[in-house]
């Protein structure tokens, strides 16, 4: 089928979220399947041999990996329609450096707030509100991290704000009192209907992270 696209994902994964916003926003129609990651597909393990973890944007046939990868993929495919990262080379690479910079710093963080307990947890959450707070310094005034024009670090963290509610609810946090513009942001995010659609509810979250805690005894 001429540019079929699909997307090998899994439900709450934000970095899937990313690739499902971008595709949204340029309005590419896709099929979405939902992956198992604890019994994967023959497809997941064929398209990606090297990390075998989703997200994977099959697009005629080829596969795209990594969430990041897939984003700038997916605007220079489709570079006709809303463009995600800015024109301008230096605006670009500051785009790209804080996106690197979430996926450095970001999944670990917030991995400790609601996975671990005791010391490794309060840890986890104080270098997880610094981090919060350093992209809130970042977005400084303006409605979103490009400016008037939602873009690339945009789509990057905004996934992880269908967790916030689980950090809260399992490291005791208050992330609005703590980053009142970044969650301003992310509610103007929710607001588009790209993101909207590509996010799940937050209290199915929950359900998830009390699941996986259950699953290693941290309850």
């Amino acid at each position: 089928m001429a540019n079929e696209v699909i997307l090998l994902d899994f439900w709450p994964s934000m970095f899937g979220m990313r690739t499902r916003i971008a595709l949204r926003e340029k309005g590419i129609e896709f099929e979405y399947r939902d992956e198992d990651l604890w019994n994967k597909s023959p497809l997941l393990l064929e398209t990606n041999p090297v990390h075998k973890k989703i997200p994977v944007l099959i697009h005629n046939g080829k596969p795209v990996c990594e969430s990041t990868i897939q984003v700038q993929y997916i605007d220079e495919v489709w570079s006709d329609k809303n463009r995600i990262l800015p024109s301008d080379p230096y605006q670009r690479a500051q785009a790209r450096f804080w996106v690197d910079f979430i996926d450095k710093k970001m999944y670990d963080a917030q991995r400790k707030v609601w996975g671990t307990k005791g010391e490794e947890q309060e840890t986890g959450k104080k270098e997880f509100i610094e981090l919060l707070k350093t992209l809130e310094s970042e977005l400084g005034e303006n409605t979103y991290f490009g400016g008037d024009d939602f873009g690339y670090v945009d789509i990057g963290l905004i996934g992880f704000y269908s967790w916030f509610h689980a950090y809260e609810k399992y490291g005791n946090l208050n992330i609005e009192s703590e980053c009142p513009k970044l969650i301003a942001w992310a509610k103007t995010c929710m607001q588009r209907e790209s993101v909207a659609k590509s996010l799940p509810d937050s209290e199915k979250v929950i359900e998830f992270v009390t699941e996986i805690r259950k699953k290693f005894m941290l309850e």
